[in-house]
């Protein structure tokens, strides 16, 4: 084994450990094509694929909850707003990482799935937590899995505020559940088309991927 004994030679290595690990975090180029994602970020498509089977929902809704949230971006937040137009002031909520999940409902889902360790800008943890909020509202609000639309104002709303009807006094939402609704059927049709291209190999099916 070959020691390192000059502590500047260590440099260049960790130059590139934190050049590559900016570059995992960074959103994928072609957010719009679902086949792109998952060539681009091969692990996405395993922890998004698994989170399918594990809740019994539909991937391709989750991942354009995920689109519409943050654009595939880690640490997306709400934009600050601004005293007098210069001043930074407060973000308008705690939403936070892939999901866009306020601190009180990822606090929910922690505690429900005791899954303490999970965190909003890790895409497995990310993509779990967009589909048992799925699963939740379907068994609280009757939503068919299948139900781009009211999946995402239930997700948008709260499972609470969907049922009283909120996203009622919003126009502009029902577009955006819309554009949801839109990108998941693309998304659903694009996955046909690769969804072979991940078929693990022989040591992928060994160890059940």
């Amino acid at each position: 084994m070959r020691f390192i004994s000059n502590p500047l030679q260590l440099i260049p290595l960790l130059l590139l450990s934190l050049l590559a690990s900016g570059c995992a975090s960074l959103p994928p180029a072609q957010p719009d094509n679902i086949c792109s994602v998952f060539h681009q970020k091969r692990g996405w498509h395993t922890v998004a694929t698994k989170a399918e089977k594990k809740w019994d929902s539909s991937m391709p809704i989750a991942m354009a909850i995920m689109n519409q949230e943050s654009a595939f971006r880690a640490k997306a937040r709400p934009p600050r707003k601004y005293l007098l137009g210069i001043i930074p002031w407060k973000r308008p909520s705690s939403a936070y990482g892939y999901a866009q999940v306020i601190d009180g409902t990822w606090e929910q889902y922690v505690k429900a799935t005791g899954a303490y360790w999970r965190k909003r800008n890790n895409f497995a943890d990310a993509t779990d937590f967009v589909h048992w909020y799925m699963r939740e509202a379907r068994k609280q609000n009757g939503v068919s899995k299948n139900d781009a639309y009211n999946l995402y104002l239930n997700y948008h709303e709260g499972t609470t505020g969907y049922r009283r009807g909120t996203y009622k006094k919003k126009k502009w939402l029902a577009g955006v559940a819309l554009k949801v609704q839109r990108r998941s059927e693309n998304y659903r049709a694009q996955y046909e088309r690769c969804k072979d291209d991940f078929k693990p190999g022989f040591f992928g099916r060994l160890f059940g991927r």
